[in-house]
């Protein structure tokens, strides 16, 4: 698959995501393993990068940084800003101070002079969208950021920020098994030239097949809270899970490299960002990209896998409340 466009860079159209490289996800990898993923994706040619200020505390950064030092110039590098967490509860702040000073702790954790795309990770109704957006501006007139970019944030909004300064690209979940940006968000910004960045593309791992259990996850895997892999919910999305693999089997590919061929094929303007801590993973991953699926298969994953035969919500109630991505009803 050739390049696709990311605030006006070509780069493969598979990323890496980096936050279960410390955070989130079951154990972290060792700081040995983290570091042998990122060398061993460069060596692969990702060229896409994807991190936060809150993957970690911060500790993502700084294993870019250290893992990479001296290979800026081989990567696109996109970093967040706006989620803010205070006794282990998650907040928003979009206010234009707290912008700048991210931006300037993010620079300095990463070791670097400029992020080539910041994203506001989330939407703050408190602060008026063009303060947010002109902070951002400012940042790229100052030559610390490249371009911005939105998260979860609705299609009406995204509107309204890129009328007061033209945004680079909007990262919000998608895959076969969450498909709210079908209502509005991809076609807005397929309207309005703006690349669509695809967070959790094989379901945070649940596409995969390989999860039999979540009731054996870590006790501090998010997933134990999201009701997709609750005892209620996971038999049934299991067995289409199964059906996937199947089916994606049937084609020489595993059910993850299905699932991102399906998201990749959404539209030319859309990119991918699975994340992993697997070196096996990180090849299969990077590999979805150059393989030809036909679009039968494409059509059988996606009558299989969609909002109207899984089981559950993607969020639970508390994080539903950060997130502005239209809903189905």
């Amino acid at each position: 698959m050739t390049k696709r466009t990311l605030a006006g860079r070509p780069v493969d159209p598979v990323g890496l995501g980096c936050m279960n490289l410390c955070w989130a996800y079951g154990e972290p990898p060792t700081h040995a393993e983290a570091i042998a993923i990122l060398h061993r994706a460069l060596e692969l040619g990702y060229d896409h990068l994807d991190t936060a200020n809150i993957y970690g505390l911060g500790q993502s950064e700084k294993l870019i940084a250290e893992a990479l030092k001296g290979k800026r110039q081989e990567y696109f590098l996109a970093s967040k800003t706006g989620i803010v967490i205070q006794d282990e509860v998650r907040g928003v702040d979009c206010s234009p101070q707290s912008i700048t000073a991210s931006i300037d702790a993010s620079l300095e954790r990463l070791e670097t002079d400029h992020i080539d795309l910041l994203y506001l990770h989330r939407f703050d109704p408190t602060v008026p969208v063009a303060d947010s957006v002109g902070a951002l501006v400012r940042a790229i007139e100052a030559g610390k950021i490249g371009a911005y970019g939105v998260s979860e944030w609705s299609a009406a909004q995204i509107r309204e920020a890129h009328a007061v300064h033209p945004m680079a690209a909007v990262q919000t979940e998608y895959s076969l098994w969450t498909r709210n940006v079908e209502l509005a968000v991809l076609e807005t910004t397929r309207e309005l030239g703006i690349a669509f960045v695809a967070f959790s593309p094989v379901g945070r791992g649940g596409l995969c097949g390989e999860l039999d259990d979540p009731a054996t996850l870590p006790a501090r895997d998010m997933r134990r809270t999201m009701p997709r892999f609750m005892p209620e919910n996971w038999p049934a999305n299991r067995a289409l899970i199964d059906a996937l693999v199947a089916l994606a089997a049937e084609a020489g590919m595993t059910a993850a490299q299905l699932a991102l061929a399906w998201a990749l094929s959404r539209g030319g303007h859309v990119h991918v960002i699975p994340g992993t801590r697997s070196l096996r993973h990180l090849e299969d991953n990077f590999a979805a990209g150059k393989i030809a699926v036909e679009q039968a298969l494409l059509d059988r994953a996606d009558a299989l896998i969609n909002e109207d035969t899984i089981a559950g919500h993607r969020y639970g109630d508390a994080m539903r409340q950060l997130v502005f991505t239209e809903e189905y009803a």
